[in-house]
């Protein structure tokens, strides 16, 4: 088991991550760790994930108010509050906004089954949620129905979130679905429309 700060170490490492490989701009995304049952570390609202540090994070309860921290709760703290409560193997989550996968989010399509046998065993398939307003409850509800069967999930118009059981597999889950998207993209553009490919 890490210690507290050891997570938020590997949150900032993988906040940085995430803005290093164009997953995040500005201030965008958000991750988060299970502590323990009541406790959940997050990343604030309002701050870039490639300049963060342990110490900009924040401690909420289960029902997303702020424990420990001086920033303030990010609004989409509801979306990692409802994938910990459908999912007690959940450790770890990342939300991020991968430039090849949201646009397959932004263009209505899911990435339904594997373009290469290395991809399925891990993910197998990743669905398309529809259109919630983010930062609101409507958001999180969009999820509810994929959570409990998924582990990474397209939201229209909006980014991708994936989960694990602990953060290191939760980033790499992000990793494989905008790999994915990406190896999607160029088989279409080459001329074949991948299997992976749903509308």
């Amino acid at each position: 088991m890490l210690t507290e700060q050891q997570h938020r170490g590997a949150i900032v490492r993988y906040g940085r991550m995430l803005h290093q490989r164009g997953y995040v701009a500005a201030m965008d995304g958000n991750l988060s760790v299970r502590l323990d049952e009541q406790r959940i570390l997050a990343t604030p609202t309002a701050v870039s994930k490639g300049n963060m540090r342990p110490s900009d994070l924040i401690v909420v309860d289960m029902d997303g108010r702020p424990l420990t921290g001086r920033r303030k709760v990010s609004s989409e703290i509801g979306m990692h509050l409802l994938i910990y409560r459908l999912r007690p193997d959940i450790r770890g989550v990342v939300h991020a906004h991968p430039p090849t996968a949201t646009g397959f989010a932004a263009a209505g399509m899911s990435l339904d089954c594997s373009v290469t046998c290395a991809l399925e065993p891990r993910l197998g398939s990743v669905p398309l949620a529809r259109y919630g307003t983010p930062g609101t409850p409507e958001l999180a509800e969009t999820l509810r129905p994929f959570i409990p069967e998924y582990d990474a999930l397209l939201m229209s118009n909006h980014g991708v979130v994936a989960y694990a059981d602990d953060l290191d597999h939760a980033y790499m889950n992000m990793e494989i679905v905008e790999h994915f998207a990406q190896i999607a993209l160029a088989s279409y553009v080459l001329g074949t429309k991948p299997i992976a490919w749903k509308n």
